[in-house]
């Protein structure tokens, strides 16, 4: 139960670095390569798991996905990723955003 709890919390960590990530490189973008890179100091990431956090992103409509048929895939946020990541909505749970505090 304590696994599965830490698996969790790895996976709704990675989805909001990876939209931090996304936030920094507005409105162009990042491949897979700098958002890993981006990661790895604090969570490390597989490109297994990122792509499967960034489908899970897409799914919810924060992240447009591009290249999926070449050998590295291209993110950038959507307009709701954008107001996520800015505070102008709320957040669903799934994503581990830290609670606003200013």
């Amino acid at each position: 139960m304590i696994k599965l709890d830490l698996d969790k919390a790895r996976r709704e960590t990675h989805r909001w670095m990876i939209l931090q990530c996304l936030q920094c490189s507005r409105p162009i973008g990042a491949g897979e390569a700098l958002i890993i890179s981006a990661l790895q100091d604090s969570v490390p990431v597989t490109q297994q798991e990122l792509r499967r956090e960034l489908d899970y992103l897409e799914a919810r409509n924060l992240v447009e996905l591009s290249g999926r048929k070449s050998l590295q895939w291209h993110a950038k946020l959507s307009r709701h990723g954008v107001d996520l990541v800015e505070y102008t909505i709320d957040c669903d749970p799934g994503i581990a955003r830290p609670e606003k505090y200013w």
